[in-house]
């Protein structure tokens, strides 16, 4: 999430007006002036810190020298994509610094520095591509505002030249001289006024685009050489993708044997009693059909405790209301089923079809978190909110579950709660379980 204090990115849309344009100007410049003098720091630090490591790289000395050199690398980068983001442009997915050979000691941590290309990828932006592109930029932008400031106010110079004798028209006589044109009885003082400020409004005209240009370059350079690569991303989901296969096998481990275990300790032991009920009824049939009878009705009554029971466990995996009418009708059965005043609001677009696993998986978590707080937060009302989300940076959507209470709260996902099995269900299904309490 950025910050408050943080600017705004500009309009990334392919047509901007004139007046946007000028908006970003004062931005764009704050940008693109010190870039020059800080790519000279940056490529003098980073030329002698480099070639001094290269020339002592038999001795330790040396590879010190170039770990701090691809540090300082790294640095340049990270400040150059700060600064793109202060002039207004969209931000640039960081890359990956850290692999799984970080984590094996320091010749492992070794091994995943010099191996890792964006750090020698901001060593070369930092070494020669900023370096050429901030000089190429700033001469610009220094020739722009002088000839556009120059221009506009030539008229006052010239009257301050001209009162002091020492105006000659030179410019005027030079351009009506270079096409032909005799200046013989021209008053060159207003000719020399109005072609310097015609030719400084053009570039003061042209002063926004020049600099949302040049920005756009430094940009699209920094997009290509400091943001994150492909593989980054792949390997991300890769290991997301293991962690939540991890996950949810975990989880299903859990479900499975907690099924066990409930079917153990409920209906399987009434289930024997029912079968010990009805042969001892068997057997005094013939002999005290009275007490056959009472034998039954207690038969009867195991029988009907352990549908219940079964009932309830076929709950955890998808009651027939979540099939038949969807996830919110689900949920609103739910809170007239709990013990504690419960108010669902819905924010799903009307005629919303969710995937099966996404609606079973969010009914589960919701009715584990209502069980849970009707048995430990002492709480008097319960808010279930559902809604969607669109992240901007990826274009995803996420499906949002949340179970608020006004109860005492020490909720915490530590392993051995039973919040962690939710968790893992979360991480299976791609999802993420946030507690706060």
């Amino acid at each position: 999430m950025s910050s408050p204090s943080a600017p705004r990115p500009l309009s990334d849309r392919s047509i901007v007006t004139y007046s946007e344009l000028w908006r970003g100007v004062p931005r764009e410049l704050g940008y693109l002036l010190p870039g020059f003098p800080l790519a000279v720091v940056g490529f003098t630090a980073a030329i002698i810190l480099f070639s001094t490591g290269l020339s002592t790289l038999v001795t330790f000395v040396g590879i010190f020298l170039l770990i701090g050199v691809l540090y300082l690398a790294r640095g340049l980068g990270m400040m150059e994509l700060v600064r793109l983001g202060w002039a207004g442009r969209p931000p640039i997915e960081r890359p990956e610094w850290q692999d799984a050979r970080a984590r094996q000691g320091f010749w492992g941590w070794l091994r995943g520095l010099f191996g890792n290309g964006h750090y020698w990828v901001y060593l070369l932006h930092a070494m020669v591509v900023n370096f050429v592109i901030s000089l190429i930029s700033w001469v610009i932008t220094i020739t722009w505002l002088s000839v556009g400031v120059a221009g506009v106010t030539l008229w006052i110079w010239l009257r301050f030249s001209s009162a002091a004798g020492t105006n000659d028209g030179s410019l005027a006589r030079l351009l009506m001289e270079s096409v032909g044109v005799s200046t013989a009885g021209m008053d060159l003082y207003v000719v020399d006024s109005i072609v310097g400020f015609a030719v400084g409004a053009l570039f003061v005209a042209t002063l926004p685009l020049v600099t949302r240009g040049l920005t756009l370059l430094h940009y699209l350079v920094a997009r290509g050489m400091l943001g994150s690569f492909k593989s980054d991303g792949l390997q991300r989901e890769v290991i997301a993708l293991n962690a939540s296969r991890g996950a949810a096998a975990s989880a299903e481990g859990h479900s499975l044997r907690r099924l066990e275990r409930d079917i153990h300790d409920g209906p399987q032991q009434r289930l024997v009693r029912l079968q010990m009920d009805l042969a001892a009824a068997d057997r005094q049939i013939d002999t005290n059909p009275a007490k056959a009878r009472v034998l039954i009705a207690e038969a009867m009554t195991q029988s009907k405790e352990a549908l219940e029971e079964l009932r309830a466990l076929s709950r955890g995996f998808a009651p027939p209301i979540l099939l038949d009418r969807g996830l919110v009708a689900a949920l609103h059965s739910l809170a007239v089923r709990s013990p504690i005043t419960t108010r669902v609001l819905a924010e799903l677009p009307d005629g919303l079809d969710l995937p099966q696993e996404i609606e079973r998986n969010a009914y589960f978590v919701a009715s584990e978190a209502l069980t849970n707080a009707a048995k430990h937060s002492h709480a008097t009302d319960i808010t279930v909110r559902v809604g969607l989300h669109r992240v901007l940076e990826t274009d995803a959507t996420w499906l949002d579950i949340s179970v608020t209470d006004n109860g005492v709260g020490g909720a915490t996902l530590s392993a051995g709660h039973g919040l962690a099995g939710l968790d893992e269900r979360m991480r299976g299904s791609g999802g993420i379980l946030s507690v706060t309490s």
